[in-house]
């Protein structure tokens, strides 16, 4: 049996051991390798069917294999699944990396794009070719032989050099904690983060309190901790990540650079912004780095005043009778004054909201929010997983089921779906008119040792919807690393962590409602720059009465948040807006600038680069904080992920602000304008040039003002 190569929709978890890995890819390496061979040897008339088609159909066995080794690596994380990845991680890279440098695959394929016959076929059908084409073309398809073998071996190279700057910021994150035994120190601490952390520590078998760089713990320490000496060990720890010892990235950063650029120049491109951007909405690195560069002098002004204002605040809170001055901060106040900075100003304090904010009762409003505007229906499914955890000896949180007010659907039967941690669930969606299955997913909502921090969303598998077939449901997953439960009191959010879950579904309903034919364009298989339109539009839900009132109800009473709170709530969103918009936008630069400059860049240190290319976009503090280069995941834990990309979340951000007025202006719940979206940008995937799709559902080309304007920073 090979338990990786099972095609079962509801998926085995159980049966997904490390020790069948190398045996199970080793055979989905051999079936694919024949597959490609076949394509590339057609000596048959070349059709769709037996080019393309054939292609994407040969792949896809490997492609779900791998995926869901990939996926464990990234959930349930141990010495033995790790090394079994690692062992199969060259052999899968080396493969996938030779298909467009196969010189009888590519003549093939290219030989096919110049039949007429393809113009016959429907219009999706007609792009499928032309990216395909473009695809091969941009990883080295035209390159001379020497010059292939060499792309190839960079590709593999990439690989596991980005794999292994993903573990050494998985590692070095858990191998930090600070336990604390003296109460007095914690003061400021809300009750929630207390709670937390002296469980943790009891989960780790100690007396007090735990913290850990991992970001519910980080978070509310460096945003509530009065102590000044206790958020400075735990920044210090945390901006140490990727930079000491044997987790230590430096040079692997600077190795994947070198790569990427000799990648890039090896293709045609003067650099890897280029490469990486010249098929995107931004169409060239220099074009993406202006984008960046005229939001930041919009904001500019009121980025340094926000500052300034923040340096006043700190001195006239200490010495409220003396002639304020505007001393630097050190980086581990800012969080800090900037929380007092809002509370004062706005009488407001965000753990006032986590009472309303039960994970459980959020999911449940959001789901319902789906049913309303987009026209689909979740149903809860019973789970159930026989997988030990690899931290082993941690208990589980306590899991929380729905009560009864909750509006999930929840679908009992005697078969419960597996999953691979307790604390996962599985839901089913399904169009609420025609009760159509249109895919299921899996949700992981909390943090482990054995699981990689952040948030995401991936596909497991893209159901058929060629028109030709039998339509059958897509099935993904969304993860994160929430706040999660403490005792016998359900997981209670920040208003930051909401909006992460809605993100994260705004990904996922992007693959679920995919309606694309060719699976390779459906869902999220779109320009970077396009693919966070979903997600982030997502977020607005989060901060409209209507919406709110759906799902923000006090755990313990049920009541909605009350006007005042969230007239404050409204008062407080724009505070530092300006500041907010220059931190995301100097990661943007930073990525840019070292993929547009490099190896010139190269002949510096890092930090200093980073340094003179940003200033400006930053705050000046007494201590001058590193660059996050040598743990920022997005850049440099997969050989191209957000590298040269990062703008897209900014880019997206001026699509969503500018979408969301038409909610804004037809009913924020209003199905009509929720169905268009369905229709015209989630069921469409890649198979329009996004930027039809987004005129097909706005009438008229982006704003480019419009995020700006939400933000408080130019006029309505």
């Amino acid at each position: 049996m090979h338990p990786f190569l099972q095609n079962d929709f509801h998926i085995k978890w159980s049966t997904l051991t490390p020790d069948h890995i190398e045996a199970d890819i080793s055979k989905a390496l051999d079936e694919a390798k024949a597959a490609v061979d076949a394509v590339a040897n057609q000596s048959a008339p070349l059709t769709y069917e037996n080019t393309v088609a054939a292609l994407d159909l040969g792949l896809e066995t490997l492609n779900r294999a791998w995926g869901l080794v990939s996926h464990l690596d990234s959930v349930a994380n141990s010495p033995e699944l790790r090394a079994a990845h690692n062992k199969m991680l060259p052999k899968v890279s080396e493969f996938f990396a030779g298909i467009p440098l196969n010189e009888t695959l590519w003549k093939t394929l290219k030989a096919y794009g110049e039949q007429s016959e393809t113009e016959a076929l429907s219009p999706t059908k007609h792009r499928y070719i032309a990216e395909t084409l473009a695809d091969f073309r941009e990883a080295g398809a035209d390159l001379p032989p020497e010059q292939k073998k060499r792309a190839g071996e960079i590709q593999s190279e990439l690989a596991e050099l980005t794999q292994k700057y993903s573990e050494n910021c998985l590692d070095a994150t858990n191998a930090w904690d600070k336990i604390v035994t003296d109460k007095g120190q914690l003061s400021g601490l809300p009750k929630s983060a207390l709670d937390a952390a002296r469980q943790s520590a009891e989960q780790k078998g100690q007396e007090g309190w735990r913290f850990t760089l991992q970001a519910p713990s980080y978070m509310p320490l460096m945003t509530y901790a009065d102590s000044d000496l206790l958020r400075e060990e735990v920044w210090r720890a945390y901006a140490a990540i990727g930079r000491e010892g044997e987790h230590d990235n430096r040079e692997l950063v600077r190795r994947i650079l070198d790569l990427r650029h000799e990648f890039a120049q090896l293709v045609g491109q003067e650099n890897f912004a280029d490469h990486v951007t010249e098929r995107r909405m931004a169409a060239s690195g220099q074009a993406a780095l202006r984008f960046g560069e005229d939001i930041f002098d919009k904001v500019r002004h009121q980025f340094e005043a926000e500052a300034e204002q923040l340096r006043v605040f700190k001195a006239k809170f200490n010495s409220p009778h003396s002639t304020p001055n505007s001393p630097l901060l050190e980086p581990w106040e800012a969080g800090y004054w900037a929380e007092k900075q809002r509370k004062a100003n706005y009488d407001f304090d965000e753990e006032a909201l986590r009472p309303y904010f039960p994970i459980h009762r959020v999911i449940s409003g959001m789901y319902e929010i789906a049913q309303k505007i987009f026209g689909l229906r979740i149903e809860e499914r019973d789970s159930a997983s026989h997988i030990p955890d690899p931290a082993s000896r941690i208990p589980h949180p306590v899991s929380h089921t729905l009560d009864h007010s909750s509006p999930i659907t929840h679908h009992s039967s005697l078969d419960a779906v597996e999953t691979w941690h307790p604390e996962v669930k599985f839901y089913d969606l399904f169009d609420a008119e025609t009760g159509e299955q249109l895919g299921a997913f899996y949700a992981d909502w909390h943090p482990r040792e054995s699981k990689r921090g952040g948030a995401w969303m991936n596909y497991l598998l893209t159901g058929e919807r060629d028109p030709a077939k039998q339509r059958s449901p897509h099935l993904g997953l969304i993860c994160g690393n929430l706040t999660p439960a403490v005792g016998d009191q359900p997981a209670l959010l920040t208003h930051r962590e909401v909006e992460t879950i809605f993100h994260e579904f705004g990904h996922l309903l992007h693959h679920l409602c995919g309606e694309v034919e060719v699976k390779s364009l459906n869902g999220v298989n779109v320009p970077w720059d396009f693919v966070e339109l979903p997600s982030q539009i997502m977020e607005n839900w989060c901060w409209e009465r209507e919406s709110l009132d759906l799902f923000a109800r006090h755990h313990e009473t049920g009541e909605p948040i009350p006007p005042a709170l969230f007239d404050r709530m409204l008062a407080a969103r724009n505070y530092m807006k300006a500041s907010a918009n220059a931190r995301q936008l100097a990661f943007g630069k930073m990525d840019l600038e070292l993929h547009i400059n490099w190896p010139l860049s190269a002949k510096e240190d890092l930090d200093t680069f980073v340094e003179n290319v940003l200033r400006g976009y930053s705050p000046e503090y007494k201590t001058q904080p590193k660059s996050n280069v040598f743990n920022f995941s997005h850049l440099f834990s997969s050989p191209t992920g957000y590298a040269a990309g990062y703008y897209s979340y900014k880019w997206a951000e001026v699509l969503d602000a500018d979408a969301f007025t038409r909610f804004q202006k037809e009913g924020i719940l209003n199905p009509a304008t929720g169905r268009d979206f369905r229709a015209t940008i989630l069921a469409k995937g890649n198979s329009e040039d996004p930027a039809k799709l987004f005129k097909d559902f706005m009438h008229r080309a982006p704003d480019p003002d419009a995020l700006l304007r939400r933000d408080g920073l130019l006029p309505t």
